[in-house]
């Protein structure tokens, strides 16, 4: 039996090549039927522009950074790395590469990109796939948690009438998730297809404690804050809210993203994000208001993207090229 000739070097750069274009391509797409979308449908309503506007495209924007330290933070700390092999700079480039991947409905773009890079770095592909459950388990819980803790103080018990289904389901899907906070039956469940797959065992190291993962969901709190702060400050832009609606417009706008990531078919929660926001925010102002809001959301957000892009471009060069994400 013969051995099956090597790949060429021209062709193995061809198909990285070719798929590097081809993934770009699909992500660009989205991003632009997104900002298109919005931007004629903002048009639309005449708004004037308002500085403040930037100021809260920045803010959405940083939370995408400070997820990327945050995880970056827990690979260290389960890679036994006391030497910042995976340095924060590093971590935020390959969390804005990740993020920018989104547009790839369920977030096959942004996994297989962390795990990618943890080969070229030389660190546990398991480990890095395991860190990225960790991370989305720790943001749904600042999601969802806080925002129907503040929901119910401020709309009361009726919400969960015509509105159940918007605050029973993402506390459902949590059940699951919480459990993934108990070392012995995360490992345990990881464990399952290790064995058929690896033929081995993960190593119980590569999981955070119980302790641990309490720390790391109330720090998983920080993008979400940001999140909802540029939201409150769009949404001052449009209607006339007080400070005892900030809390509410905030919790509003975190739990329909949280929300947009479980549609995880859709890129990027397309459409699913608006509708809870305005299923929400009709609660306190006029329907037409909660509509502008929730496009608006929409543009600046995915402006704020732009800035994402433009962050890893700049701090990619910081990286040696064969580490790269």
């Amino acid at each position: 039996m013969t051995e099956a000739a090597p790949v060429p070097r021209w062709a193995k750069r061809a198909i990285r090549w070719g798929v590097t274009v081809l993934v770009l391509g699909v992500v660009a797409y989205f991003f632009a039927v997104a900002l298109w979308e919005n931007w004629d449908r903002i048009a639309a309503e005449h708004l004037a522009f308002d500085p403040l506007w930037i100021l809260a495209t920045i803010v959405f924007a940083s939370a995408v950074p400070v997820t990327g330290l945050l995880w970056g933070r827990m690979v260290r700390l389960l890679d036994r790395d006391p030497d910042g092999r995976v340095a924060p700079v590093e971590a935020i480039v390959v969390q804005c590469a990740s993020w920018l991947l989104k547009y790839i409905p369920g977030q096959v773009g942004s996994v297989v990109n962390k795990v990618v890079w943890a080969g070229k770095k030389g660190v546990s592909r398991s480990l890095v796939m395991i860190t990225f459950v960790y991370e989305n388990v720790f943001l749904q819980i600042a999601s969802v948690v806080p925002s129907v803790a503040i929901l119910l103080a401020s709309l009361g018990p009726q919400i969960f009438g015509d509105n159940a289904t918007l605050l029973v389901f993402p506390l459902l899907v949590l059940v699951p998730m919480t459990a993934i906070g108990y070392k012995p039956l995360f490992h345990a469940l990881v464990n399952i297809p290790a064995r058929r797959v690896l033929k081995s065992e993960v190593p119980p190291d590569y999981f955070l404690t119980s302790w641990q993962a309490v720390r790391f969901s109330f720090e998983f709190l920080a993008p979400r804050i940001l999140n909802g702060v540029g939201f409150v400050l769009l949404a001052g832009t449009v209607a006339d809210i007080g400070p005892e609606q900030w809390l509410p417009f905030a919790a509003a706008y975190v739990l329909a993203g949280a929300v947009g990531i479980l549609a995880f078919f859709v890129p990027s929660g397309l459409g699913v994000r608006e509708a809870i926001i305005v299923l929400i925010l009709s609660q306190y102002i006029p329907v037409p208001e909660a509509i502008v809001i929730s496009l608006l959301a929409r543009l600046l957000s995915t402006l704020g993207d732009g800035l994402v892009a433009l962050l890893y471009v700049g701090m990619r060069r910081t990286i040696p090229k064969e580490h790269r994400p």
